[in-house]
């Protein structure tokens, strides 16, 4: 079971950079009938080991823009803590229903988003307002207060939803980045999974230093799959269209929404 689940979210993680947190989090859930107290440090845990092998490889590319990475983990951390805090006092239907609709919005916005041909004169509006700017000749940030102001609220905001919902946070980085930014997709991609990779060590130690307990046989098989199911998703994503992807990447955010807002529902 922890290979037929892994293989799966990694193979997401790596196709599109972000769900891997969402989909481990609800197989957990859905399929073993775990609490989200439990699945949360495993899911975490399985996205942070993915996403530091996604980090290396990009890395190895230069398409991690490093200090922008750290920056956003520097914020991200304490927010990903005070996301734990704040899940282990709520109420599970609470989490369980915040969580499906969080997958809604996610799965409802790639849907139009795939839909909506930007035009060249969008586009050029668009880096008329970029709120971070990568620097032609270098292809580094040209830093300032406002850049930094932009990336650390990027990170603040992609921590505590980390550490609320047990989530990655690239389907918050990533698209943030490209919206504020003038970073390429890929490089919004390998930076964030070295934030998500940063961020999500320390939201996992937050959950196993307050006193939660994982069956090491399973976490140790789970994580391996999710690993290697992201060096596949890697392979694979060089041979499909990435409209393609982001579509099915979408419906099936939507189905699992579905199936976890019926699960609060119907118990």
């Amino acid at each position: 079971m922890p290979m037929l689940i892994g293989i799966p979210v990694g193979v997401i993680m790596g196709l599109t950079g972000a769900g891997g947190g969402m989909l481990a989090l609800s197989a957990l859930v859905l399929l073993l009938d775990w609490n989200m107290a439990q699945a949360t440090p495993l899911a975490l845990m399985a996205v942070t080991a993915g996403a530091y092998i996604g980090a290396i490889d990009g890395l190895r590319k230069k398409l991690v823009r490093y200090r922008a990475a750290l920056l956003m983990a520097t914020m991200g951390a304490p927010c990903a803590v005070l996301g734990v805090q704040v899940a282990r006092v709520l109420p599970q239907a609470w989490l369980m229903g915040s969580f499906a609709l969080v997958l809604l919005w996610v799965g409802s916005r790639l849907l139009m988003a795939n839909r909506q041909e930007q035009t060249a004169a969008e586009a050029a509006t668009h880096s008329t307002h970029t709120m971070a700017r990568l620097n032609p000749l270098t292809g580094r940030f040209d830093w300032s207060q406002k850049t930094a102001l932009v990336i650390a609220s990027i990170g603040g905001v992609a921590g505590f939803m980390t550490g609320l919902l047990g989530v990655g946070g690239g389907f918050v980085i990533v698209p943030l980045l490209r919206h504020y930014s003038n970073l390429s997709m890929h490089g919004a991609i390998a930076t964030s999974l070295l934030t998500i990779g940063l961020v999500g060590s320390v939201g996992v130690s937050s959950a196993l230093s307050h006193g939660v307990d994982l069956p090491h046989t399973f976490s140790f098989i789970f994580i391996a799959a999710t690993i290697v199911g992201m060096l596949l998703g890697r392979r694979l994503v060089a041979h499909l269209p990435a409209k393609t992807v982001q579509n099915l990447f979408a419906i099936l955010l939507l189905l699992v929404a579905a199936s976890m807002a019926l699960k609060v529902m119907f118990g």
